[in-house]
C-alpha cells in the first residue's frame, strides 16, 4: 500500500461543472491546509501518533532517534496556485490564531480548504471561521475528506471537489481548463534530520517533487488515490511524454539545482513509452539524475537493470503484500529475490506491507510479519487493511453490514495506522493496533535502523558502478556516494556504539569494515570522530524525545504574481 496519496491534487465536483464564480480570474483566492498544530491529541482529530510527516508515522515510527523525520508541502494546492490566472494565496501549516488573522485582515471571494478524512473537525472549523469573517467568500473543499459520507451535513462548504483539481478551478474561474500544467517548483521535503542531526538542505542536495500523473491505474479494492482518480485503468497524466516530462525537470534542475527527483506518481514505470523516452533524452544530454519512484514488482521486472540504472532508478517504493496476496501486481514474482538484486545494483527499497488482509488472523499474522521482515529491505512501510470511504472495499463492507458505526471508531483514527473501519473476520477489535505495532518493531530489532540499511545498500550500488564505462553512470553513483566516507562512517561508528549489547553489532561492524576496505584512512579517521559528533546529537535528540517533544512543520505564505501585486496596493 502507498499512502503518499494525500499529497495529490484534488477535484472533479459533486456539483455542477457549469458553475462559474461572478467574478471568473478576477475573484480573489486562497488556498489553505488544515490547521495545526499537528503532533498532538485534540479535539479537531489531530493526534500525537498521527503527526504531519509521512516516514515517521507511517514507515520509521518505531526506530526512535534513528527514525527519518521530515514535513512534506501540500503539493496539490501549490499545482492549483501555479496554474490558475486569478490572485491566489497559499497558506501552508498555519496554526488556527494565523489562518483566523489571514481571513480577519485580508478579503478573499473564494477559499479553498484541502484536507484528509481524518482532520474533518478541522475543516468543519475553518469553515464556519470563514462564513464568521469572509461571510460573502464561496468555500470550495478539496481532497480525500471529501469520500466522508454525506459531508455535506457535517460541513458547511458550497462547493466539495474530489478528483484532479486544476482543472476543475480553472473551469470554475471561467479560464481554459486544457491549457499546459505549469509545474511548480517544490523541495520534496523540508526540515529533514535523523539521529538529531539535520540533513543538508543546500540546492541540489534535496530531491525536487516531480508529479507527472495522478491516480492509479491498477485498481486495487483498498487505495483511495486509485478511487479518487476515477478507479481501475484510471488516471490523469499532466505530462503524457517523455519529451514534456523531460522538460520539466530540466526546469527543476536549472531553478532548484536539482539532481534527484522524487516522482509522485503510484506506478511511474507503468507508463513505459514516456519512461524509455525518458531514458533516450537522459542518455541524449548527459544527465546524471536520480530517481525515486512508485513502482508495483511487477513493473520492475518488466524492465531491464541496464534500462532502471540508465534512467537513475535510485530508490523504489514497491508494495510486498506477502505470500499468497489475492493483489495481481504481485503475482509469479519472488519478492526477495527482485528486492536483493535491486539492492545489488545499489536501488534502496522501501517495501510497503499490508496487516490485517481477510485471512490474517491472530495465529498466522506473525509468519506474515517475518515474511516481509524477511525482505530487509531499506525502509518498511507497514499500514491496515481498512476500508477508507470511497474505495471498492469500503462499498464491499458498507453492502455486507460490516462498517463499525461512527459512535465506535473516530475519523481521526482509521486512517490505517490505528484502528480497523470494520469488523474483521478473524481479528478482535483493538487487536490490530498491537498487530501493526509489533511489525514495525519486529523490523526494527532484526534488520536495525535504517540508516545502517541504506549505507549498506549506497556502497553496494558504488562499488558495482564506480568503475563503469559511462560516464553519465559513474557521475550519478559518485554523487549518490559523496557522504559515504565520511558522514555515513561516523553514523555507523555511533549506531554501532549504540548496540554494542545487540546481535545488531555484527552486522554493522560487516558494514564499517567494508568502509574501510573501500576508503582506506579516509573513513578510518571520520569514523571515530565523527561518530563522536553524532553520538551527542543523539544523546540530545533522545531527551528531548523522552520530555515529549513533537515536531510541527513550518508555515508557508506564498503569493502569485496578481496576489503580491494587490497586497502591495493595500
Amino acid at each position: 500500500m502507498i499512502a503518499t496519496t494525500t499529497i495529490a491534487p484534488t477535484g472533479s465536483a459533486h456539483d455542477s461543472r457549469d458553475t462559474v464564480h461572478p467574478l471568473g480570474s478576477r475573484a480573489r483566492v486562497l488556498l489553505t491546509s488544515v490547521f495545526g498544530p499537528y503532533a498532538q491529541d485534540d479535539e479537531y482529530g489531530s493526534r500525537k501518533l498521527n503527526p504531519m510527516e509521512l516516514y515517521h508515522n507511517q514507515v520509521t515510527r518505531e526506530q526512535g532517534i534513528f527514525s527519518l523525520r521530515m514535513f512534506h508541502r501540500s503539493w496539490g494546492i501549490m499545482l492549483i496556485q501555479s496554474n490558475i490566472s486569478a490572485p491566489c494565496t497559499l497558506l501552508d501549516f498555519p496554526d488556527l490564531e494565523r489562518f483566523v488573522d489571514e481571513i480577519r485582515t485580508e478579503q478573499y471571494d473564494i477559499v479553498g480548504i484541502s484536507s484528509i478524512i481524518p482532520n474533518i473537525e478541522k475543516v468543519r472549523k475553518m469553515c464556519d471561521l470563514v462564513r464568521e469573517h469572509l461571510p460573502n467568500a464561496t468555500i470550495v473543499v478539496g481532497g480525500h475528506v471529501v469520500n466522508v459520507p454525506s459531508i455535506e451535513e457535517r460541513v458547511d462548504a458550497d462547493h466539495f471537489v474530489l478528483g484532479e483539481g486544476i482543472r476543475w478551478m480553472r473551469r470554475f474561474l471561467g479560464e481554459d481548463e486544457d491549457q499546459p500544467i505549469t509545474h511548480p517548483r517544490i523541495p520534496s521535503g523540508v526540515k529533514a534530520h535523523t539521529l538529531g542531526v539535520g540533513l543538508s538542505h543546500k540546492p541540489g542536495d534535496v530531491a525536487a517533487a516531480l508529479i507527472p500523473s495522478v491516480g492509479c491505474p491498477m485498481g486495487c479494492n483498498f487505495c483511495s488515490t486509485s478511487a479518487m482518480f476515477g478507479g481501475k485503468g484510471k488516471y490523469v497524466h499532466f505530462y503524457e511524454t517523455g519529451d514534456e516530462l523531460f522538460e520539466v525537470m530540466c526546469g527543476l534542475e536549472r531553478d532548484l539545482k536539482a539532481r534527484s527527483f522524487f516522482v509522485m506518481d503510484e506506478n511511474f514505470l507503468l507508463h513505459r513509452k514516456r519512461s524509455l523516452r525518458l531514458l533516450e533524452l537522459m542518455i541524449e544530454h548527459n544527465k546524471s539524475w536520480a530517481l525515486y519512484v512508485f513502482s508495483s514488482a511487477n513493473v520492475l521486472r518488466s524492465y531491464t537493470m541496464e534500462q532502471l540504472v540508465g534512467l537513475g532508478i535510485s530508490w523504489v517504493w514497491m508494495g510486498l503484500e506477502g505470500e499468497g496476496s489475492q493483489y495481481a501486481k504481485l503475482n509469479g514474482t519472488d519478492t526477495r529475490a527482485l528486492v536483493r538484486t535491486l539492492q545489488s545494483h545499489g536501488v534502496r527499497v522501501l517495501g510497503s506491507t499490508i496487516i490485517g488482509l481477510e485471512e490474517h488472523t491472530a495465529g498466522n499474522i506473525d509468519a506474515a510479519i517475518d515474511h516481509a521482515v524477511s525482505h530487509d529491505t531499506e525502509f518498511h512501510q507497514f499500514m491496515l487493511y481498512t476500508p477508507l470511504p470511497g474505495t471498492p472495499l469500503y462499498a464491499e463492507h458498507l453492502t455486507a453490514g460490516t462498517l463499525l458505526d461512527p459512535r465506535e471508531i473516530h475519523d481521526a483514527d482509521a486512517h490505517g495506522q490505528e484502528r480497523f473501519r470494520h469488523k474483521h473476520p478473524n481479528i478482535d477489535p483493538g487487536l490490530e493496533t498491537e498487530f501493526l505495532q509489533r511489525a514495525f518493531q519486529r523490523d526494527f530489532e532484526i534488520n536495525g535502523p535504517s540508516v545502517i540499511r541504506v549505507a549498506r545498500t549506497t556502497l553496494m550500488g558504488w562499488l558495482k558502478y564506480k568503475n563503469h564505462p559511462d560516464q553519465r553512470i559513474r557521475a550519478r553513483f559518485a554523487w549518490e556516494s559523496k557522504e559515504l566516507a565520511i558522514m555515513y562512517a561516523g553514523a555507523l561508528w555511533a549506531t554501532r556504539k549504540r548496540f554494542r549489547r545487540s546481535p545488531l553489532t555484527k552486522k554493522i561492524s560487516v558494514i564499517l569494515k567494508d568502509f574501510h576496505r573501500e576508503f582506506g584512512l579516509k573513513s578510518r579517521l571520520a569514523a571515530p570522530l565523527v561518530g563522536r559528533y553524532v553520538r551527542y546529537k543523539m544523546g540530545r535528540e533522545e531527551r528531548r524525545l523522552q520530555n515529549g517533544c513533537t515536531y510541527e512543520p513550518p508555515t508557508f505564505y506564498e503569493t502569485n504574481q496578481l496576489a503580491a501585486a494587490i497586497s502591495y496596493a493595500r
